[in-house]
């Protein structure tokens, strides 16, 4: 299902572009490293009594697959992205097991959601993209039944997470122009801070908001390194623009610079996150 009424943002630019792809064409690393939040999703739908569930930012699909293999006959899982490469990954996936997850291409902030059509909404890593997060937040209440649970995985700052700025911290000095992070910008640390989280959910009609710090262990092969430093983040999107020489120069420092994270065959980094809970009042 595709919503085509809705403008193509920046989100949408990048997303549908070198990142989409990107994702598309690594999924087997990348859920392979985030397997332990999937789990950790999974366990929640399954602890409670949902049985329609709405995974935000879905993207290839694999916790969406996951929940539905789970609830089975009982329920039904749909997730919701605005990446086309990326969906359409998920729904081959679906389609050569036979899991009966629904996918819809649209952005969560401004889709139209039936309403009060979810008994839980979850994310992995998906709501921090929202360029007006309190609207988007309150779209999801709308579509959220009354006592409807929210868990979100969100990334806590980028002083936390050195794995995740390694390599551009390494590039800065070889690519002078290297895009600056934004605090509180739609991106992968829009929701480092916690208070502001709290707000935003506060304020677009969600209740008995728990916002906990998590450490989990991920892992990824080391021969899929480079591959991975090279694709994603904002090194993936300098390097296409850079000549062979300066590309080949990045690349070794890059490299070089993740070699604390290495031990032996495996890739290895705590990720700081948040685990983000809140209920759907009966008042929104």
């Amino acid at each position: 299902m595709d919503d085509t009424r809705q403008p193509e943002d920046e989100q949408s630019k990048l997303w549908n572009g070198t990142a989409g792809h990107a994702w598309a064409e690594n999924q087997a690393v990348l859920d392979a490293m985030f397997k332990p939040f999937e789990d950790l999703l999974v366990e929640a739908v399954v602890a409670g009594s949902a049985s329609q569930v709405l995974d935000i930012g879905c993207g290839t699909g694999s916790t969406t697959l996951a929940v539905a293999r789970r609830l089975g006959a009982k329920g039904h899982c749909t997730g919701i992205d605005i990446s086309e490469p990326m969906l359409a990954a998920a729904r081959a996936r679906a389609d050569q097991e036979g899991t009966p997850a629904r996918f819809i291409r649209a952005n969560a902030q401004l889709h139209a959601f039936e309403p009060a059509s979810f008994d839980m909404i979850i994310s992995r890593f998906g709501v921090m993209f929202f360029e007006d997060p309190v609207r988007a937040f309150a779209n999801l209440r709308r579509a959220a039944r009354n006592d409807a649970e929210l868990l979100a995985i969100a990334w806590r700052s980028p002083s936390e997470n050195p794995f995740m700025t390694t390599a551009e911290r390494a590039a800065a000095p070889l690519v002078p122009n290297l895009p600056a992070r934004r605090p509180d910008a739609p991106g992968q640390f829009a929701f480092a801070d916690s208070k502001r989280v709290h707000r935003i959910l506060e304020e677009s009609g969600w209740a008995g908001i728990d916002i906990r710090p998590i450490e989990v262990t991920c892992t990824l092969p080391e021969k899929e390194l480079v591959n991975y430093l090279t694709r994603f983040g904002l090194l993936g999107r300098v390097l296409p623009e850079v000549d062979e020489r300066t590309r080949a120069q990045l690349i070794e420092t890059v490299r070089a610079a993740f070699e604390p994270f290495v031990h032996g065959a495996e890739v290895r980094y705590t990720a700081a996150c948040w685990k983000v809970g809140a209920r759907a009042s009966a008042s929104p």
